[in-house]
């Protein structure tokens, strides 16, 4: 198709719906490259649909209605803005096709809001083209044959927007819209008063959807660090109830972010008085079963979500063997995984007992008003277990790089500079590596030492044991660093690092002292 067509651009999802008569497209990559694909889809799509036959229940203004660019990494909203606006010029020279810019695109504040854009549709695009004040940012304002065949298309940038469709157990599309009224930002006029709604940075209308039998909110919050989804949801559900109704669950529209998730997991969690410190897959599953993600259709994080989507895939990661397969791959005739992968693997297992030992403290019948205490340390225990996994593959990478350099040719004095000077970098960042670990490690002794002065007792020793791990851990690090830092010549820079390993083996051992007094103390 069109979009996938276009080289390094990744077509994440298409997502139709048969009410609305719409379809949604997601697509990443290089900047240049997914404004090329824009366009072509543009051009596919005014090939394809006549605006004279279309019909749905969303609003809408074109064959490609709306074509916001988003900036995911390494490019930012004012350069997406200045695309978007590059993009909006060559669609009404090559398409002519009239193009309005919106949001961080617009010329002016009057077409920053997307629905004050769309306003009339494209029954009433014609004469607003012909207003002074709404012709088209680019491209002629008369009714051609292409604008009756097209209609107008909106291009514009903006941050990462939620949609998301509320299922209520009414069938009245005016209960739905006054509920959209009671919270949508814009509100609603009352003999010519404006009443603003509750959630700020929302937008949303109600209507009826024949495919599913039910009345919805259907909303766009545009500012997800303002109004998060769950925030949106609840306050829904609160304007709902307040009217007799009820929110049985809820549709997201395309992607979402991970933390849109993750934090409606942990604002569920914190709500039933749980521990906060649980995987990220968990925290996605919370928020799936609290907000009735999948009560239409099945709702696949792995499908949905854009980090899972983009993430690289290309290389096999030693975190993501089994137990068994990662120790007989450490076993075999390759050097990596080492010690030093094997280093960050073991602080890892500390901060999961200390983690484990949180929670299971967490959740101890009659230890309800502590939950929260336990909580910050589970989610502390969990935050280092993430980082000394991402260590475990870290290390490897290290050393090939290493093993890269001896590949390098040395032919000429200045093949070999090239090759001394990549081995030192390397070399460096090997030290480096394992420091890291170290640092890492050293911090789970908070949380097990925590866990075992006043977690659940019957789980002492899994903290015993997570203090075992992380001494290990440190000490194996600190081996690392000492060998890879033989191979610096600036020596100076050397003893620093091996200097701060040695501080940190002698603070570990100190603290697995401690720790394993408490223990034993309990358990004799």
């Amino acid at each position: 198709m069109a979009v996938g067509a276009v080289e390094c651009v990744n077509l994440l999802e298409v997502d139709p719906g048969v009410a609305t008569n719409r379809t949604v497209f997601t697509f990443v990559g290089e900047p240049q490259k997914v404004v090329e694909a824009a366009f072509r889809a543009v051009k596919k799509a005014s090939e394809l649909i006549d605006m004279r036959c279309h019909s749905g229940a969303h609003p809408r203004m074109g064959a490609t209605d709306v074509l916001p660019l988003v900036p995911v990494a390494g490019v930012t909203l004012e350069q997406c803005a200045e695309l978007a606006r590059g993009l909006a010029k060559r669609i009404a020279d090559e398409l002519s096709i009239p193009t309005y810019n919106y949001e961080a695109a617009a010329a002016t504040p009057q077409r920053k809001n997307l629905a004050d854009v769309r306003s009339g549709e494209y029954e009433g695009l014609e004469a607003k083209m012909k207003q002074e004040e709404w012709k088209p940012d680019f491209g002629s304002s008369q009714w051609t044959e292409q604008a009756a065949r097209s209609g107008a298309t909106i291009v514009g940038a903006r941050d990462f927007l939620v949609a998301v469709n509320y299922n209520l157990n009414t069938t009245s599309t005016r209960r739905a819209n006054a509920i959209a009224f009671d919270v949508r930002e814009k509100g609603r006029t009352i003999d010519g008063v404006q009443i603003p709604g509750t959630l700020k940075g929302c937008k949303a209308i109600g209507w009826f959807i024949d495919e599913y039998g039910v009345a919805q909110v259907s909303m766009n919050i545009t500012d997800i660090n303002t109004t998060p989804l769950h925030i949106a949801f609840d306050e829904v559900c609160r304007a709902a109830t307040a009217r007799g109704i009820r929110v049985t669950g809820a549709e997201i529209v395309g992607l979402v972010p991970l933390r849109v998730l993750t934090d409606a997991g942990k604002y569920f969690l914190t709500k039933q008085g749980r521990s906060l410190g649980v995987d990220e897959d968990e925290l996605v599953r919370i928020a799936v079963l609290s907000m009735g993600l999948s009560e239409i259709s099945e709702f696949n994080p792995r499908e949905r979500v854009i980090e899972y989507l983009i993430e690289d895939k290309s290389t096999d990661k030693l975190v993501d063997m089994t137990c068994r397969g990662f120790a007989l791959e450490t076993a075999s005739e390759s050097p990596a995984p080492g010690g030093g992968s094997i280093a960050a693997y073991m602080g890892a297992l500390g901060a999961a007992l200390g983690a484990m030992v949180a929670n299971l403290s967490s959740h101890k019948k009659g230890w309800d008003d502590r939950w929260e205490f336990f909580s910050n340390y589970a989610v502390k225990g969990q935050e280092l277990l993430k980082e000394l996994l991402m260590l475990v593959d870290e290390d490897t990478a290290a050393f090939n790089k290493i093993m890269d350099c001896f590949s390098m040719p040395k032919n000429t004095d200045e093949e070999k500079k090239l090759r001394s000077a990549a081995l030192q970098a390397a070399t460096l960042y090997a030290t480096e590596v394992p420091l890291r670990t170290m640092r890492a490690a050293y911090k789970v002794f908070e949380v097990v030492e925590a866990m075992a002065k006043d977690g659940n007792q019957n789980s002492i020793s899994d903290a015993g044991v997570g203090a075992l791990a992380a001494r290990s851990a440190v000490l194996g690090a600190m081996l690392n660093v000492k060998i890879n830092a033989s191979g610096l010549k600036d020596k100076e820079l050397a003893a620093k690092l091996t200097g701060e390993a040695d501080q940190i083996a002698a603070d570990a051992q100190k603290a697995e002292a401690t720790v394993l007094e408490i223990v034993n103390s309990a358990i004799k």
